[in-house]
């Protein structure tokens, strides 16, 4: 996902594009919140049912899903969602904590007043989520702290890397195994030492706080993925 501004899409391109986006879009929250079991078998006639599309626009989904690395394809299986487990958890957080580090480092170099103000507003909005429950939700996208702190690295070729590439799948383990329990007050803690190190424009302290953060992560969903 590019930093370039957005024209304005035509009526008749949105219509275009609603169908096929609008199942895959669709598809993807429901393997990521685990509506659609973990490891289970995608069947292009339950799927076209189920969703009131044709099966084209579900072997479109199921080939984009792939691409998001939710979805993989084995000969004389055919396509299953991909299983959680201890061993792919180490090496999308290896892929992840490298990565995401170097954002938090950009980020406190590259983003505007208004982007760091508005990544503090972020989190005093979900202080209050934290604070009342043992839940730590976050949607995809602009309400996402890790997002923000993504989009605000302003590389191009970093934010294409986690957004399309492994974004949905890293939020596939958050939002099943990581989301809830006593790691939610820590995390949120961590989430303000961040920002506040972004704030500071403090570039080396941002990046080791955000590694150290999703090492924690990892630790907290390995151990839930091994109980």
């Amino acid at each position: 996902m590019s930093q370039a501004t957005h024209q304005p899409l035509s009526t008749n391109v949105i219509q275009a594009i609603t169908s096929a986006d609008k199942t895959f879009i669709t598809l993807r929250t429901d393997i990521v919140e685990g509506r659609i079991l973990a490891g289970s078998k995608l069947s292009e006639a339950e799927l076209s049912t189920k969703y009131g599309v044709s099966r084209a626009v579900i072997r479109e989904a199921i080939s984009r899903l792939m691409a998001c690395h939710l979805v993989e394809r084995k000969a004389n299986v055919g396509a299953r969602v991909v299983a959680l487990t201890p061993a792919g958890l180490i090496e999308l957080y290896q892929v992840r904590e490298s990565l995401e580090g170097m954002a938090a480092r950009l980020a406190a170099q590259n983003m505007t007043s208004e982007q760091v103000q508005e990544l503090q507003t972020l989190l005093d909005s979900h202080a209050s989520a934290v604070k009342d429950s043992q839940s730590y939700y976050q949607e995809a996208g602009d309400v996402d702290f890790h997002y923000r702190i993504i989009m605000g690295s302003h590389n191009a070729q970093l934010i294409t890397l986690l957004t399309e590439g492994i974004y949905h799948l890293v939020r596939m383990y958050r939002v099943q195994l990581g989301m809830a329990g006593p790691r939610v007050t820590t995390a949120f803690a961590e989430h303000q030492h961040i920002a506040q190190a972004i704030a500071n424009r403090d570039a080396e302290l941002a990046e080791m706080l955000m590694r150290r953060h999703i090492t924690y992560s990892r630790q907290n969903i390995e151990h839930k993925l091994l109980s």
